[in-house]
């Protein structure tokens, strides 16, 4: 397995209506997706930023099947994330488990 880059750009989205995505993953039973292995949204001039390293493309795929449906019930049908091989990857040690700013 090879870990994968996935960057998605949400144009038009707002803080909270990111927020209120990840609440309804987690309350789908996706509190933690098996095989996310670091998760990173951030607000920009046009929209949502999110950026993940998934163990694997498969692992993504799988919770794709989950995040697709909530995503478009919030507006955001047809947006495709880009997907790429890992080739380097730095990790400090991190204190919180998540932290919103």
């Amino acid at each position: 397995m090879k870990k994968v880059l996935v960057e998605f750009q949400f144009k038009g989205m707002t803080t909270p209506q990111f927020d209120t995505i990840w609440k309804d993953c987690r309350n789908a039973g996706y509190a933690e997706p098996k095989g996310l292995l670091q998760h990173t949204a951030a607000k920009t001039p046009d929209g949502m930023k999110v950026v993940d390293v998934w163990e694997s493309e498969d692992a993504f795929n799988q919770f794709g099947k989950v995040l697709t449906p909530i995503v478009s019930k919030h507006g955001f049908a047809n947006v495709k994330p880009n997907v790429d091989p890992v080739h380097f990857e730095y990790a400090a040690k991190v204190k919180e488990k998540a932290t919103a700013y």
